[in-house]
């Protein structure tokens, strides 16, 4: 050890990363993915001239950026609710990656390649979850600009509007597990695909702005990793929030999933980790055992029916629905008309870069202004832009 710390102490700061890819190589497994690996859409000068290996800068990155900063207000099931103990979705995140390392680790997976990819996974969320996602996807589809997904937006924060307009040039290995992070779909099985390239990117990110049913698994085991540890982290946290607002109650809970995963969050997700650990270890692919996957999907069930369709929680849906329709339209105006005061251009297009503006139609800068918007920030600039304000003096 002493002999480890005095060679760290004697060697420059940016070869520390060269020391690091080395012992990373005898770490990770065979499915390990190396940081060595990690590929760029752009030459990265900064990126190559520093002591971080590549997954971990693309982590920074993505902490520092304001899509993150973002998610400390949105929204993760349950909206206009006031009370500080249920989960936004900056939490989940948080949660998701705890998760996913922890089973990284176990498995010999790349951890900062799992955290990256777990930070960045929801960024494209619109404000009011999942509801909020279904509104603006209605306005972009009348606008013909097709479907909204958040995991597709995700990558439209990160490559083409951070930074104002010039992206954060993130690896090709992250953006692939930010787009197929789908913790929504039932398959508890995930084989990672083959290597791609950006071509593949693009074009995969492309089949699903046509057809959003279409599955895209992960190209990493560390990004299938991830996808199943975003439904270990929600699943029974929103029980756990559902029950504190007297949604349901735990005796309501399906028998034949307690008696397998337990009535808790904190059983749910100790026996999901541990499963999921145990039925992969020896494997080629990430998956659960099947008494469990069976219990999972039961669960996440009881979830659809009892919680996330349950009118109780959609009481505002309508009123949140009509400002979103009133709100994309007068920013679609605002912008034809060049009305340079409004928020569109104040708030979001100033000091944008060329390369965002080039063939962006109005209704998709609209819709990425909304995208990137906390339900409180929303509210406001309704009350903005949508109600009458007093005025001093009417007249001079």
């Amino acid at each position: 050890m002493l002999y480890t710390f005095t060679l760290i102490m004697k060697t420059d700061i940016f070869d520390l990363r060269r020391l690091l890819d080395e012992k990373e190589t005898a770490f990770l497994s065979p499915r390990g993915t190396p940081s060595r690996t990690a590929v760029r859409r752009r030459p990265d000068p900064t990126a190559n001239r520093d002591h971080r290996q590549n997954f971990a800068i693309d982590a920074d990155r993505i902490l520092h950026s304001l899509a993150y900063t973002r998610y400390i207000d949105k929204t993760q099931v349950f909206y206009l609710v006031k009370n500080d103990h249920i989960t936004h979705r900056v939490l989940h995140v948080q949660l998701v990656s705890r998760i996913a390392r922890t089973i990284g680790r176990h498995l010999g997976l790349n951890e900062d390649l799992i955290e990256a990819i777990a930070l960045g996974h929801d960024l494209g969320h619109a404000p009011f979850g999942h509801d909020g996602e279904t509104y603006l996807s209605k306005l972009c589809q009348a606008h013909g600009i097709g479907h909204f997904l958040h995991a597709v937006q995700s990558l439209e924060f990160l490559e083409h509007i951070e930074r104002k307009g010039r992206g954060l040039n993130l690896t090709l290995q992250v953006l692939d597990g930010i787009l197929a992070h789908d913790g929504e779909v039932d398959l508890p099985l995930l084989r990672p695909e083959k290597a791609l390239t950006f071509e593949d990117l693009d074009r995969r990110l492309e089949e699903k702005k046509r057809d959003p049913s279409g599955r895209i698994i992960p190209m990493t085991a560390e990004g299938c990793v991830v996808r199943l540890a975003d439904t270990i982290s929600y699943v029974g946290r929103d029980v756990e929030d559902a029950i504190r607002l007297g949604l349901i109650e735990r005796r309501d809970l399906p028998a034949e999933c307690v008696e397998v995963v337990g009535d808790t969050n904190g059983k749910i997700v100790y026996r999901l980790v541990v499963d999921l650990i145990s039925a992969s270890k020896e494997e080629d692919f990430i998956t659960f055992s099947p008494e469990k996957a069976s219990a999972l999907i039961r669960l996440k069930s009881f979830n659809r029916e009892r919680i996330y369709f349950n009118p109780l929680i959609k009481t505002e849906g309508a009123k949140i629905e009509s400002l979103f329709e009133m709100i994309f339209h007068r920013l679609v105006e605002d912008l034809q008309a060049g009305r340079e005061e409004s928020p569109v251009f104040a708030k979001f297009l100033i000091d944008m870069a060329p390369e965002y503006l080039e063939n962006r139609q109005p209704a998709v800068v609209v819709r990425d202004f909304i995208a990137g918007m906390t339900d409180e920030y929303f509210l406001r600039l309704a009350r903005q832009i949508l109600l009458p304000s007093y005025r001093e003096q009417m007249f001079v």
